[in-house]
């Protein structure tokens, strides 16, 4: 799966900020361009991960997997 990283440099942190357009929310930021890119694959692979809230509602879960 294929995923957009906008990476832009902050002049005033001097740092580096990443997100990801499609998955609202998941950012990071690293000291180098690379490493903002690393720190935002590592980003998405925690954004997409389930998780169980321990508040389990009734309804049936259904995890399905599209190919775009």
């Amino acid at each position: 799966m294929k995923f957009r990283i906008v990476v832009e440099y902050d002049p005033v942190t001097k740092s580096y900020a990443a997100h990801c357009p499609e998955l609202p929310g998941c950012c990071t930021a690293g000291d180098t361009e690379n490493e903002a890119l690393e720190n935002a694959k590592e980003a998405i692979a925690l954004y997409l991960e389930p998780c169980s809230s321990g508040n389990e509602q009734k309804g049936k879960i259904y995890e399905v997997d599209i190919s775009v």
